[in-house]
């Protein structure tokens, strides 16, 4: 079963900087969409940041907007989040999703999705 795989949460203090990685060895990330959600304790699952398949495609949640930001490394074949200035309503499980389709930004739809890392910001 294609699945991506998360890595890189921790326990920080708010005002942090953490790095989030996305990789798969079945899916080639230079070629798909690829978003990264999050799901806080208790909420449902939602929208955080997302990449297109070219690379001046990227969207934001507003919350996060101008502290998050997501790249793709080709050579390694990961999408990243860095994740700046974190704050304890940041703390939530973080889900890295892939498509091979075409995503349509606002309705955020992947097929292929990860287990999730826990991040979780101190006050």
């Amino acid at each position: 079963q294609v699945q991506p795989v998360e890595s890189g949460g921790r326990l920080v203090q708010a005002g942090d900087s953490m790095n989030l990685s996305c990789t798969a060895s079945e899916l080639a990330f230079a070629v798909l969409d690829v978003g990264w959600f999050r799901q806080p304790p208790g909420k449902e699952r939602e929208f955080v940041a997302a990449i297109g398949v070219n690379d001046g495609d990227t969207y934001y949640a507003d919350s996060v907007e101008g502290r998050f930001t997501i790249s793709r490394d080709i050579v390694k074949n990961t999408v990243n989040l860095q994740m700046n200035s974190l704050r304890p309503e940041d703390t939530a499980v973080y889900f890295c999703a892939a498509e091979s389709g075409t995503v349509v930004p606002g309705r955020w739809e992947y097929e292929y999705w990860g287990q999730g890392t826990q991040v979780i910001v101190s006050s």
